[in-house]
């Protein structure tokens, strides 16, 4: 099993000079220590994500700062921007990194995000658009040239500078929800980035079997990857890090339930998400789901816990088929106690590859 580290904070402290302490202090340590893979997502308009709105921007720190760890984007929201801009800009960061990017794509489901798109009729379209400008970004990354029109009408050859490290790009396809997503990254021979948020462990195991026989059908070689973000905190014993991450992680998930309460009819791991009526919602409902889905998370769907619990949390996933798990770390608990985690978080990975 291989582990990366996932970043995905709740911006909550609005300023202050230290917001990516963290984050450059455990890709550091990270690169270090064995893990293979850093992952920074992308997020506009809201605070939960909002540190990282361009995920090559950040990438690129990181690329500076470390030397063998892999620099992933998880993910780019593809139907919000030219390939050729994704492919320029993360050519730089392989450059940086010599040769470490591979790039998480998705085709997006906030419709506020696609006021940056040059057009924002893609929202509804976005899905077509995501598999064409995942197939024109592999090409722009091999070199090809890309026919386009110029504002003088005339039709040109675009090649992407600078040219990248590596021949070809890894790329993952973010799914959860949707079985059909799966088998799609399957047959384009993409890895997968995936989460628990609307699907089950068992869900997900049922989807890794249609995606590595969606891989095989289509006659690639190997299997693919499929990389699971869990929160992580790993101390003593369950009791501690149930009382060190409950109220964190509680506000943090305040901050998920929000994103998705204002855009409800497009969230797309709900099901008859537009059925549903947010607006009679009391206070004490809803500290009673943030509490409840806490719990769901330390039961059956996170990396939370003591040793062993986490060390059978990631042989049941081992079983499954998962090739990584990406710990999402930056969910509210202090920085120190976080530093504290990674290296029992590292105790775990070295016996579960014992």
């Amino acid at each position: 099993m291989d582990f990366g580290l996932f970043y995905f904070a709740n911006d909550e402290k609005g300023g202050g000079r230290d917001k990516y302490d963290l984050i450059l202090k455990s890709a550091k340590w990270a690169d270090q220590n064995g893990f293979v893979r850093l992952w920074t997502p992308e997020r506009h308009f809201h605070s939960f994500g909002g540190l990282s709105p361009n995920p090559s921007v950040l990438a690129s720190a990181l690329a500076a700062t470390t030397e063998n760890i892999q620099i992933c984007s998880g993910s780019v929201v593809l139907p919000l921007h030219d390939p050729i801009r994704v492919a320029e800009e993360w050519a730089v960061v392989d450059n940086i990194s010599n040769g470490r990017v591979g790039l998480g794509v998705a085709c997006g489901w906030v419709p506020n995000d696609f006021v940056i798109s040059q057009n924002q009729d893609q929202f509804d379209c976005r899905k077509e658009t995501f598999a064409k400008h995942t197939a024109t970004l592999r090409d722009l990354w091999r070199g090809k040239p890309h026919r386009v029109t110029n504002p003088m009408g005339e039709e040109i050859d675009v090649q992407t500078l600078p040219r990248p490290i590596q021949e070809e790009v890894p790329i993952w396809i973010t799914a959860a929800a949707n079985p059909d997503t799966f088998r799609q990254a399957g047959a384009m021979g993409a890895n997968i980035l995936t989460h628990l948020l609307g699907q089950t462990v068992q869900e997900l195991e049922e989807k890794i079997v249609r995606y590595r026989q969606a891989w095989a059908d289509a006659g690639h070689s190997g299997q693919g990857v499929v990389s699971l973000m869990l929160h992580t905190f790993i101390g003593d014993s369950d009791e501690s890090v149930h009382e060190i991450v409950r109220d964190p992680m509680k506000r943090y998930l305040a901050g998920s339930l929000n994103l998705a309460a204002a855009n409800i009819a497009s969230v797309p791991f709900l099901k008859d998400a537009d059925k549903i009526d947010v607006g009679g919602l009391t206070d004490d409902i809803v500290d009673q789901t943030l509490e409840a889905s806490f719990e769901k998370y330390f039961n059956m769907a996170g990396l939370l816990g003591s040793y062993e619990k986490c060390l059978g949390m990631v042989d049941q996933l081992a079983q499954m088929d998962v090739d990584e798990v990406a710990c999402l770390i930056d969910f509210g608990v202090p920085e120190d106690a976080v530093m504290q985690s990674l290296e029992k978080l590292n105790v775990v990975r070295i016996l579960a590859n014992s």
